[in-house]
């Protein structure tokens, strides 16, 4: 068995009432990923950064998921069409 590491790393970025997440997704032999995400606060409400914090970066997150499981889905594609399967990843 071939143990694999991956790594995500998340910028977290605070401007006034936004706060913005960048997640960065490196993965052995193929390019990297990056998901985006925002959070706004209500004007009205209080400051509690970690909130922002937490909802740029799931959002990130969220991003990066969906960005990934797009190049699961065409890789899936490609192997299925393939008469020499994809080496194990």
């Amino acid at each position: 068995m071939k143990d694999k590491h991956w790594d995500v790393q998340i910028d977290i970025t605070e401007d006034d009432d936004v706060t913005t997440a960048q997640a960065v997704l490196t993965m052995p032999e193929q390019s990297r990923l990056t998901g985006h995400g925002e959070a706004h606060r209500n004007p009205v409400d209080p400051p509690a950064a970690a909130i922002g914090d937490e909802l740029a970066a799931a959002r990130a997150l969220e991003d990066l998921t969906q960005q990934l499981l797009s190049v699961a889905d065409q890789d899936v594609v490609r192997n299925a069409r393939s008469r020499i399967p994809m080496p194990p990843g």
